[in-house]
């Protein structure tokens, strides 16, 4: 799941240009490495004009990686990566740790993971490897994270072709739903017990949106968080959206779930986590999914 952690205060380099809207930090404990010819800054690119081997931390920067055709360039993934192309590649993380050894050994020049995973990469800010954490939370840092992989694997051109690409299919999907009589609400089961949801500062949020309908739970100020079982009973959203992997379907016989009528309607659907969980190129799918299943409630 996303993480709304932060990054904390660090050492920038000076006149270190921002990519994406993101200034990318390093350690103090930084050297230079000359086989990469980097002068002065962690943006710059070696001699070669980009960066050799790449390491992501979550799935959707390795998405990222090849959605902008720099895949030769990935040497390691987590755990939970799927792209048919990353099938061979080494294993390095999960979502409670990354294995500094193994990435040590694969010898990257940029290693890319989230905020939340800022205490699990000292290990390799303390070896003298540059380390970029890109925050995750919302809809604007698809683009934004795009266009910084991009300047790091010398493929600019390529991130903001891809980025137009996946605006005009928002555009498009988005003008299917401005004619729909009502918004459905839609509430998104992230866990159930306790409750646990998206709310107003998630790019789940906006991606209702575009759909034509709102996040039942907006409310929630976090882009993630813990929802109690007394406010879903008082929103009654249209329909529930639930991740797959957490079984809501055993305790739908339970309160407060069987107090919904969106349960009592069955307007129940189960999802797969990667399309709408997952912030990376491939969340026009996601949209797609919630455009199907909000369109006959919102035109009724």
């Amino acid at each position: 799941m996303p993480a709304s952690h932060r990054l904390p205060a660090q050492t920038y380099a000076p006149n270190c240009p921002k990519v994406g809207g993101f200034l990318l930090a390093y350690s103090h404990e930084m050297r230079l490495i000359p086989a990469l010819a980097v002068a002065g800054c962690v943006l710059l690119l070696a001699a070669s004009g980009s960066v050799g081997r790449v390491v992501t931390l979550v799935p959707s920067f390795a998405d990222d990686v090849y959605a902008i055709g720099a895949g030769v360039q990935l040497v390691g993934v987590s755990e939970f990566t799927d792209a048919p192309q990353a099938k061979g590649l080494p294993r390095v993380a999960d979502a409670s740790s990354v294995d500094a050894e193994a990435i040590l050994t694969l010898q990257p020049s940029v290693v890319i993971g989230i905020p939340a995973q800022t205490r699990l990469t000292e290990p390799l800010r303390r070896a003298h490897l540059r380390v970029v954490l890109l925050g995750d939370d919302s809809y604007a840092s698809i683009f934004d994270n795009l266009a910084t992989i991009g300047a790091l694997t010398g493929r600019e051109p390529q991130a903001r072709a891809t980025i137009a690409r996946l605006q005009r299919e928002t555009a498009a999907l988005h003008a299917r739903t401005k004619a729909y009589r009502r918004r459905p609400s839609v509430f998104v089961v992230l866990g159930s017990g306790p409750i646990w949801t998206a709310g107003a500062d998630s790019y789940i949020t906006t991606l209702i949106a575009l759909a034509g309908g709102t996040n039942a739970a907006s409310d929630l100020a976090a882009a993630y968080g813990q929802y109690s079982a007394e406010a879903l009973v008082r929103r009654q959203p249209d329909l529930l959206v639930a991740d797959a992997s957490i079984r809501l379907d055993s305790v739908l016989d339970r309160e407060p779930w069987r107090s919904l009528r969106a349960v009592q309607l069955h307007r129940v659907y189960y999802v797969n986590p990667d399309l709408i969980e997952r912030p990376g190129p491939a969340y026009n799918d996601g949209i797609r999914w919630l455009v199907d299943r909000l369109t006959p409630l919102a035109t009724q």
